[in-house]
């Protein structure tokens, strides 16, 4: 097809009358075509009798082109890009005052001689059909949205909480494959369920373009030695309502292609959008680069390899291996194998899929899900046939696009599952809160405390109940140890600083308990709120210490206490009778009578320790219990505080992570331990 510039619409409207009448016949078709953008192919019927009515228009004017610029209609071989001028004046020109010249409109949208040959025009019936049509201003309509079932939908859901529940603890880098399959997965299912996106890839010389040719049933992407042969995507679509698929992989309209129109290759593979990628391994950087971008995004590939490169370790480790959980949206085909002798094509193929096997690629043999295989010659078209009908059948389903989705949420969780799984046993144990209690009561001296109400309770029972001589000599004691002023073993500077190592060591041993078996990112996170948790407890715990302490005041008396003094008393008195009756019977006052009042002395001497002895063994059992209560309210008021501060934010954290946890169990789509 001969491009047509608007020198050429120019020339044609002076020299014919003619030209003016072909142009009205097939005005209604230049009238569809005024929302086509400048430069882009128009896909659909209605294309093919823009491009009969330019021809007719022509042949009418009798203009004459020159040959290098002429081209037939049924042209098989690609034209030549270059040659091809670019179109700089509007799409559209109108005569001054008159109306719109409708060659000119339809060159508007065929004029960049980059658009799709096709070899069949169709026959005039269905032409004039799609011209009726058009008048009518019949509209294309619009093609359904994608849907996804409920297990994908929920995989889909549970991956946004995930994310949503990491970004705080995990860095953008590790989410970015992620959301980008969030991103993608959005994108696609807001565009059409009715086409399947499938490209093909391979290396240089595989015969990938080829092999879309013969697809296409026109050469529509260049082939030769020249390597690389393909420098950008192109794209051929059997059905109307691919456009916006097509702009999401950023593939312009003047490379989107249509096949040969049949009604057997238009049933058989309607929907199919097919993509020819640049080589994989080419030289050229963009090139693997847009191969990068746009697998990322197509529904299926197909991947093409030949009897010299299938085992490229390019190939395999930088694609196949790496992809090998997407095996039920892939092809791939052994091309050439016109150029093997004999059984050679057999043995190549068993290799090809124990390369495939070794790369984790399921294959869908006996009835399995998995990737498709076969060998091919898109030379000879031995076997395009079967490919032609598996991809039918592929396109039919409809099932293409969620599959895929699906292995990207697959994929995205595998790349995710060290920063969420470790296959231990993860939490903190009751033991573990336990020893962290008990740490800080030995931090705060909660046995001490205990043992000194317990010392305070005995020596309040022995001065109540004690002999008076036990308890002044006592008193002389206690004075002379303030006089003398003897400096305790231990400062009070000394014992705050053990004390705030010993707050320490509990933080960070129960922090270490808690993020045992967690992944790096939890862990650490584990152990920063314990840090942040710490800060300050050491003078929450002194503070505590000094309010829970032992109460003020003397501990309290017991019901039998007001006896033993009674008794202590008696003891006292019979000492001080005894002693002032001995006096009198010295001084001459009282007769002489020694047995009386000794033996009243020796009761009261004896009689007094052993009341207090008493005393202090029937004070054994309640100071016992006095010390261990006052134990027991510091030991909980340090627990309390250390529950406050450090093991609920521990808490929090893994009940963060318990949460993460079962939302990439959703994803994965199976339990996590």
């Amino acid at each position: 097809m001969t491009a047509v510039t608007d020198e050429d619409h120019t020339d044609n409207r002076g020299n014919d009358h003619t030209d003016n009448t072909g142009h009205r016949e097939n005005k209604g078709n230049a009238e569809s075509s005024d929302h086509a953008e400048d430069g882009l192919s128009v896909e659909g019927e209605a294309g093919s009798t823009h491009a009969e009515g330019r021809a007719r228009n022509r042949g009418e004017a009798g203009r004459e082109e020159p040959a290098d610029e002429r081209e037939p209609v049924d042209a098989r071989e690609p034209a030549d890009h270059a040659r091809v001028p670019e179109r700089t004046t509007p799409a559209r020109v109108r005569e001054p005052g008159g109306p719109a010249d409708s060659r000119t409109d339809s060159a508007g949208a065929w004029d960049d001689g980059l658009i799709a040959r096709r070899v069949n025009e169709g026959s005039a019936a269905e032409q004039a059909a799609v011209a009726a049509e058009t008048r009518a201003g019949g509209v294309a309509p619009v093609p359904p949205p994608l849907a996804y079932d409920g297990p994908l939908r929920s995989r889909l859901d549970a991956l946004r909480e995930l994310v949503g529940l990491s970004r705080a603890r995990l860095d953008n880098r590790t989410l970015a494959e992620a959301g980008r399959v969030l991103d993608e997965a959005a994108a696609r299912r807001k565009l059409s369920g009715q086409h399947t996106v499938v490209a093909i890839a391979g290396a240089t010389g595989s015969g990938k373009s080829q092999l879309f040719n013969t697809l296409a049933g026109v050469p529509i992407s260049e082939t030769g030695v020249r390597r690389p042969t393909t420098a950008a995507p192109i794209a051929c679509s059997w059905s109307d309502g691919a456009g916006s698929l097509i702009d999401r992989l950023g593939i312009p309209g003047r490379l989107r292609r249509r096949p040969v129109q049949s009604a057997e290759a238009e049933a058989q593979l309607r929907g199919l959008v097919l993509i020819d990628l640049p080589d994989h391994d080419s030289a050229a950087v963009q090139h693997r680069e847009q191969v990068d971008r746009i697998l990322a995004l197509v529904d299926a590939v197909i991947w093409v390899v030949d009897p010299e490169k299938y085992a490229d370790a390019m190939l395999h480790e930088r694609y196949l291996r790496p992809l090998s959980g997407h095996a039920e949206v892939m092809f791939v085909v052994l091309n050439q194998v016109d150029r093997l002798p004999g059984e050679a094509a057999e043995l190549v193929l068993d290799d090809l899929r124990r390369l495939l096997d070794e790369d984790g690629l399921a294959l869908g043999e006996y009835g399995e899900p998995g990737a498709t295989v076969l060998a091919l010659s898109a030379l000879t078209g031995d076997g395009v046939g079967e490919l032609r009908e598996l991809l039918g059948q592929f396109v039919a389903e409809r099932g293409a696009a969620a599959r895929r989705v699906s292995a990207d949420v697959s994929a995205a969780a595998a790349g995710l599952r060290p920063v969420y799984v470790t296959g231990q046993r993860t939490g903190l144990s009751e033991e573990a809160r336990d020893e962290f209690a008990a740490r800080l009561a030995d931090a705060v001296g909660a046995t001490a405390a205990g043992e000194a109400a317990e010392r305070a309770w005995l020596r309040n029972a022995n001065r109540a109940c004690g002999t008076p001589w036990l308890r002044l000599w006592r008193w002389c004691q206690d004075r002379s140890d303030q006089v003398t002023g003897r400096t305790p073993v231990r400062t009070q500077a000394d014992e705050e600083a053990t004390a705030r190592q010993r707050v320490e060591q509990a933080v960070r041993t129960v922090s270490e308990r808690a993020s045992a078996g967690l992944p790096a990112p939890w862990a650490q996170a584990v152990r920063e709120a314990a840090v942040r948790g710490a800060q300050g407890l050491p003078e929450a715990l002194d503070e505590l210490a000094a309010r829970t302490g032992l109460p003020p005041g003397r501990p309290p008396r017991p019901g039998w206490w007001p006896v033993a003094v009674l008794a202590q008393a008696s003891m006292t008195l019979l000492q001080i009778v005894g002693g002032l009756w001995l006096v009198g019977q010295i001084a001459g006052v009282m007769a002489p009578n020694l047995g009386v009042p000794v033996l009243l002395m020796v009761a009261g001497i004896v009689g007094g320790p052993l009341v207090e002895w008493g005393c202090r063994m029937a004070a054994r059992g309640p100071a016992r219990r006095y010390g261990q209560d006052a134990e027991r309210r510091l030991r909980e008021a340090a627990a309390g505080c250390g529950r406050a501060r450090v093991l609920d934010a521990l808490a929090a954290e893994l009940l963060r992570y318990r949460e993460v946890r079962e939302q990439y169990g959703r994803v994965v789509g199976a339990g996590v331990r």
